[in-house]
């Protein structure tokens, strides 16, 4: 997430490559005691409130693994490092990990930094998954790259199902960070599908990434009167946005991605009610009765003292998917892991999870509801 234009964290992975990241063998780290997983998150900087949260997540699954004796009587030692989400920082870590003979790669959790890291990876072949990256191309090439997570594209079009199929709408506006690629990525394809779907999109208006002042393209949006208007962003500027719609008498239902996740978390409480009726896709939601998702809810809380966001989940199941792949790989050459992932199929704390093309996951979205100050579960939405 938070991601520069395309072409320009591509020149980025390339040159970093050519000045030392390509020349590392592309093989196995030799055996050991244990399993290495190296984690690249942004521990501090913007991205700090998804990074922190992911790796709370990871490390849980890892205890939990270790408690019971370990993958494959092996026990896994997990050490990650913090990227600033920022891309030629996570490339410096992923050198790193590599070097340090890690077997496999969790992260980064931003897709700028997921991005650089996959292009950086083709030479090495060593498996990496990124929790929570959502830009398409992360994986789009690279038989070594998986996500966890739903990739932006298919958000937008499950959000424009959302819209036409449950909350009845029939016109929609977009507001966009035209800079940022994940922002795009939502938006393009919410514009297509709700076309399909026989939603007319009367507005489609842009800022850039430095804006804080969205006044004049939200009064455009108010001038259509939409019934939803699409909000493809992180919570941060959710935040400023949401206070200049509401400002302006914008009563429309506003709708949007995961980046909306941890809104609650960084408004202030005087400004929590104008978040209500706020809608967005999610992986899984607290409120889920699977006693798979209440035993995950539990321990994180008992763990880390506070309910564990969809970060956390992504980051929990992605140890999870690794720890089957490994188990029935052929060996722990990473050509042998990266098939071994390519066939998982494991009942995670996110919902039943396959890969399909581009290595990306097969599964639904929880749509969540912000009401009364908590998040609530609303629905479950697919793509089709």
């Amino acid at each position: 997430m938070k991601m520069k234009k395309l072409f320009a964290v591509m020149s980025l992975a390339v040159l970093l490559t050519a000045c030392g990241g390509g020349d590392k063998a592309a093989s196995a780290p030799a055996d050991s005691d244990v399993i290495k997983i190296g984690g690249i998150v942004p521990k501090t900087g913007a991205a700090a409130v998804y990074g922190n949260t992911t790796d709370n997540g990871i490390k849980l699954a890892v205890e939990e693994i270790n408690a019971n004796g370990g993958i494959n009587g092996k026990q896994v030692e997990y050490v990650s490092e913090d990227d600033k989400g920022d891309p030629t920082e996570a490339v410096t870590i992923y050198n790193k990990l590599v070097e340090g003979g890690n077997n496999v790669i969790i992260g980064a959790i931003t897709s700028k930094p997921s991005l650089a890291v996959a292009d950086n990876s083709a030479a090495d072949g060593i498996p990496i998954i990124t929790p929570t990256g959502t830009s398409a191309a992360i994986t789009e090439g690279k038989a070594n790259v998986f996500r966890t997570c739903f990739t932006d594209p298919l958000q937008g079009k499950i959000l424009a199902n959302f819209a036409a199929d449950n909350l009845s709408a029939k016109t929609a506006a977009v507001l966009r960070n035209t800079s940022n690629d994940y922002s795009n990525g939502v938006a393009d394809e919410f514009i297509n599908q709700a076309k399909t779907k026989g939603i007319e999109v009367v507005a489609d208006e842009g800022y850039g990434d430095s804006d804080v002042d969205f006044k004049v393209q939200l009064t455009n949006i108010k001038n259509q009167n939409p019934d939803v208007i699409l909000v493809p962003e992180y919570y941060e500027k959710d935040v400023s946005i949401i206070k200049q719609a509401r400002e302006l008498g914008i009563e429309s239902k506003i709708i949007g991605p995961d980046g909306w996740d941890g809104v609650l978390s960084v408004i202030d409480q005087g400004s929590v009610s104008l978040l209500d009726g706020v809608y967005f896709t999610n992986h899984y939601s607290l409120q889920d009765e699977n006693e798979k998702v209440q035993n995950f809810v539990n321990a994180y809380k008992e763990k880390y003292n506070e309910d564990p966001s969809a970060f956390s989940a992504l980051g929990y199941d992605t140890v999870y998917i690794y720890k089957t792949a490994i188990e029935n790989a052929k060996s722990m050459e990473f050509t042998d892991i990266v098939d071994a992932v390519k066939a998982v199929e494991i009942s995670g704390v996110t919902g039943d999870l396959k890969f399909g093309e581009n290595n990306n996951p097969i599964k639904s979205a929880t749509i969540i509801e912000i009401k009364d100050g908590a998040y609530q579960f609303n629905s479950l939405v697919s793509a089709e």
